[in-house]
C-alpha cells in the first residue's frame, strides 16, 4: 500500500509498505516517516484476489485520517512508526469489498489453525473402556456371589 499526505496538512512525503491489519473502517501498518494524528492523508491499497471474486487484484484508492502514529523500538532497518489510518469518505461498494476479503482472510486462519491443532488420541478411551470393564467384572461377580447365596438360602 502507498500512503500520501496531502499538500494542504503539510505532510511530507510518501511511504510505500505493507499493511499489517485491514478492516473495512481502517488500516494499520509501519511507517518509516512520524505522520501527525488528524492529518488527511491519500491511500493506495492493493486488495488481493478473493476466490470466487474478482479474477484480478484490486486497486483500492481513498482517503484517510491517521488516528494514531506511535514510535516502536525497531531494530536498524526496520520501520519506527505503528500507523493507524481511518477511511473517510469510501463508498459503498469498496468498503464491501474489503470486508468480504478481511472474511475470507479470517476463514483462511480459522482453517490453518484447525489443521495445525493437534488431536487427542484415544489411548485415554481405551483406559475409560477397561476402567469400564473391570467395573463390569466387578458387578458381575458379586450378582453372581448373591445367586449362589439364594440358592444355599432355599
Amino acid at each position: 500500500m502507498r500512503v500520501e499526505g496531502s499538500a494542504q496538512e503539510s505532510v511530507d512525503g510518501q511511504i510505500v509498505t505493507e499493511s499489517q491489519n485491514i478492516s473495512a473502517s481502517g488500516v494499520y501498518c509501519m511507517s518509516s516517516h512520524y505522520m501527525a494524528p488528524l492529518s488527511k492523508v491519500a491511500l493506495t491499497i492493493v486488495l488481493p484476489r478473493v476466490p470466487g471474486g474478482r479474477t484480478t487484484k484490486e486497486l483500492i484508492k481513498c482517503e484517510g485520517i491517521v488516528v494514531r502514529c506511535e514510535q516502536t523500538a525497531a531494530k536498524r532497518g526496520e520501520r519506527p512508526f505503528e500507523l493507524a489510518c481511518m477511511f473517510s469518505g469510501l463508498e459503498t461498494d469498496v468498503r464491501q469489498r474489503i470486508d468480504a476479503f478481511v472474511t475470507w482472510r479470517n476463514l483462511q486462519a480459522l482453517r490453518a489453525a484447525a489443521r495445525s491443532t493437534p488431536r487427542k488420541k484415544a489411548p485415554a478411551r481405551r483406559a475409560r473402556t477397561a476402567a469400564t470393564r473391570a467395573g463390569s467384572a466387578r458387578a458381575a461377580a458379586s450378582s453372581r456371589t448373591a445367586a449362589s447365596r439364594r440358592k444355599s438360602v432355599r
